[in-house]
């Protein structure tokens, strides 16, 4: 279906399950990117996923459309993926980065150990300026969005955005 997101919401708030369907497709890419930047856990952002399309399959109906469609499904998934944080006993070993061509064998493994630095000190930002910092810095989106689906102020975002920058920049400085 080539519909509109809003569309496709109305046929799915009346029980059209392709309508359902099709949403899902369209933005479980852009959703399982932001859960596993936020979890760490390829594993844990697949479930993180899952239900938080359940829920929007269950929720449709208090979709009011004041907001972008992506808008709350970035909330549902941020959610959900800071309900399986608080569950985690320990961090996450690194984000999972991937890296692109590298000009030598020595040059790789420096920038695979400084990928790794960095996949941990994301891991150990606090769930509130992590969930901040990748809707910002990791998937484009601006303060007004991260802030609806945080359901913190915009003046709240900024500065969790910018407490996690200055975290990571402190924790990087020694790659330097």
């Amino acid at each position: 279906m080539s519909l509109d997101d809003l569309t496709l919401v109305v046929r799915a708030q009346e029980g059209d399950v392709r309508a359902f369907e099709a949403l899902a497709r369209r933005h479980q890419a852009a959703l399982y990117r932001t859960a596993l930047r936020v979890t760490g856990d390829p594993a844990e952002a697949e479930d993180a996923l899952q239900e938080a399309l359940l829920d929007a399959w269950r929720h449709l109906d208090r979709f009011r459309g004041d907001a972008a469609l992506s808008t709350w499904l970035y909330r549902l998934v941020t959610n959900r993926c800071i309900a399986t944080l608080r569950r985690r006993p320990v961090p996450a070993p690194d984000a999972g980065v991937d890296v692109a061509a590298r000009d030598s064998p020595e040059r790789s493994a420096l920038l695979d150990l400084e990928l790794a630095a960095l996949g941990r000190a994301v891991q150990d930002l606090p769930d509130n300026l992590r969930v901040c910092w990748v809707l910002r810095e990791l998937e484009g989106l601006g303060y007004a969005e991260i802030a609806e689906i945080t359901g913190a102020g915009e003046t709240a975002v900024r500065g969790r955005i910018h407490r996690a920058r200055v975290q990571l920049v402190g924790v990087m400085r020694a790659w330097r």
